[in-house]
């Protein structure tokens, strides 16, 4: 075979594998009970419940903080989210969390908030919030 050959055979192969790849990665968006009937990580939006109460306590764990979350078909689930408690997020206009569901509880990795600029009145600023990873023993 000639040079050019095999290496357009190699070009397509990494072609092939970056697409397999991206698609694996991504997640959709949908609803808690879709959390619930599927065991992928999932994109759920949907707005704070304020009437619940926020639990974050930084002298016993800094890297737990809950809520309760409706999402945008009005169902609402407990939300866990194992890093610190985002900055300003009682004020946030909506929620976009990255997860998926353990037991009723649903556990995200990410945190994205919607919240009113502090700077203009008719722009939205928006904050994005990782989870630590924690090391298995």
């Amino acid at each position: 075979m000639k040079k050019s050959a095999i290496l357009g055979i190699i070009v397509i192969a990494v072609a092939i594998a970056v697409i397999i790849s991206t698609y694996s990665n991504s997640s959709t968006y949908g609803s808690f009970k879709d959390a619930e009937q599927t065991k992928t990580e999932l994109h759920i939006v949907g707005h704070l419940n304020k009437e619940k109460p926020l639990y974050y306590d930084a002298t016993k764990d800094a890297n737990y903080f809950s809520f309760y979350m409706k999402d945008n078909k009005g169902e609402e689930c407990k939300v866990v989210f194992t890093g610190t408690k985002p900055q300003d997020f009682e004020r946030s206009e909506q929620i976009v969390l990255t997860g998926a569901m353990q037991g009723k509880e649903f556990h995200a990795s990410k945190i994205l908030m919607k919240c009113p600029s502090k700077y203009t009145e008719d722009k939205v600023e928006i904050t994005e919030a990782n989870a630590t990873k924690q090391a298995s023993i």
